[in-house]
C-alpha cells in the first residue's frame, strides 16, 4: 500500500425497507442493473462478472465476500473494492456502501487520476443510492 492511499468513500443511508428486499436489490443482478448498472453477477464467492459502465464498456469484477443478507464485497476494475453492508433495524435497513482502493499514485483504467475520479464517485454514489431507496422504497 503507498503512502498515498486516500480515504475510502462510506456513505450510509436508512431504507424503509425490510432487509430481505434491500439485499435482494443489491445482491441479484436485477436488482444491481435497476438501480447502478446492467452485469451478469452472480452472488457466488469468487465469481466472476462485469459491470456494464455505458461508454467506459465492461468493467471485470470479482465476488470476494457474500455473506446474507448482510455483507457483500466485490473487486471492481483494477484497484478498487466495492462493498455493500446491510444492518436490519425492524422493518427497515441501514445500508452502507464503501467503495475503497484509492491512491492518489493511481490512475484508473481510462488514464483518469484517481483523485479527480473520487471527487466525481463520491458525488455519484449520492445519486445512485437515491436511485436505490426509491427501487426499495417504490412498490414492487
Amino acid at each position: 500500500m503507498s503512502q498515498n492511499t486516500l480515504p475510502d468513500i462510506r456513505q450510509t443511508l436508512t431504507l424503509k425497507a425490510p432487509i430481505q428486499k434491500v439485499w435482494n436489490a443489491v445482491a441479484t443482478s436485477d436488482g444491481i442493473a435497476a438501480w447502478f448498472m446492467p452485469n451478469n453477477f452472480q452472488p457466488i464467492e469468487g465469481y466472476e462478472f462485469h459491470l456494464n459502465a455505458g461508454p467506459f464498456g465492461d468493467s471485470p469484477c470479482k465476488v470476494t465476500v457474500i455473506d446474507p443478507p448482510n455483507r457483500l464485497s466485490f473487486r471492481w476494475g483494477k484497484d478498487w473494492t466495492l462493498s455493500f453492508e446491510l444492518v436490519e433495524k425492524g422493518d427497515q435497513t441501514e445500508f452502507t456502501l464503501i467503495h475503497s482502493g484509492w491512491d492518489a499514485d493511481k490512475v484508473t483504467e481510462f488514464g483518469q487520476p484517481h483523485t479527480a475520479v473520487r471527487e466525481n464517485m463520491a458525488g455519484g454514489w449520492n445519486g445512485i443510492q437515491k436511485k436505490l431507496a426509491a427501487y426499495v422504497e417504490g412498490s414492487q
